[in-house]
């Protein structure tokens, strides 16, 4: 694995024939959550069972969170989520447009072209895991650029004003989607109504609900490999 710089974000880079990126495998990128370190997600590579020659990309956040070493795409309230869990409330995020969001998309894409450069494929899925599925869905649907697949691990329902009338242009794009049951953080039932939204516009989704919170269980690594396999 090397560490390096792709546009404006410092990323991590795994797999191929060198173990750092090299060949002409499909790239896969997957982006970390809230609150997460850079590094969050980078020990996946040696377990998701992906295509032979599979190169992974591990992007950290643009955003570093004072007090310890974890980083977002966009700020969060935090005091207002923990308020909402204390009291028993259903988080429904399918109105907000979060003020960063913008920002992180630009950085993605910005990101994906240098990736393109460095680590050309004819076969890239664009994920992550909770606010980086989120990110990752928001550039598939507000970009035209060719995707092998999107993946969504335990994220929601964001801007549905504006992403809804988007989806159907992702007709017959391959979609990856996981969300724990007892999710509190972020509900199962937001997750399965933008699932619901996906499929009605045409998406090709995989859907790998689970028994269990905010996490990634050996049961979604498992069913993530043959997704990307298939």
């Amino acid at each position: 694995m090397i560490t390096r710089t792709l546009g404006p974000l410092r990323v991590r880079v795994a797999g191929g024939s060198d173990r750092q990126g090299g060949g002409d495998g499909p790239v896969i990128v997957l982006m970390h959550g809230f609150g997460a370190p850079g590094d969050d997600l980078a020990s996946l590579w040696r377990v998701i069972d992906a295509p032979p020659g599979a190169r992974f990309v591990f992007p950290e956040a643009l955003h570093a969170l004072p007090g310890y070493d974890g980083r977002a795409w966009w700020m969060i309230d935090m005091e207002r989520i923990e308020r909402a869990l204390a009291r028993g409330e259903t988080r429904d995020l399918s109105r907000d447009v979060p003020a960063g969001l913008a920002e992180a998309r630009d950085a993605v894409v910005d990101m994906l072209a240098e990736i393109d450069r460095e680590y050309p494929s004819d076969r890239l899925f664009l994920g992550g895991f909770s606010q980086g599925a989120m990110l990752a869905c928001d550039v598939a649907l507000r970009t035209d650029r060719a995707l092998a697949g999107l993946v969504m691990m335990s994220g929601t329902y964001l801007a549905e004003g504006e992403w809804t009338p988007l989806m159907p242009k992702r007709r017959g794009l391959r979609a990856f989607m996981s969300h724990g049951t007892d999710d509190r953080l972020l509900p199962f039932a937001q997750s399965e109504r933008l699932k619901g939204a996906l499929v009605a516009a045409g998406v090709d989704v995989t859907w790998s609900p689970f028994r269990g919170a905010h996490e990634i269980p050996a049961s979604v690594v498992d069913a993530l490999g043959r997704f990307l396999r298939g």
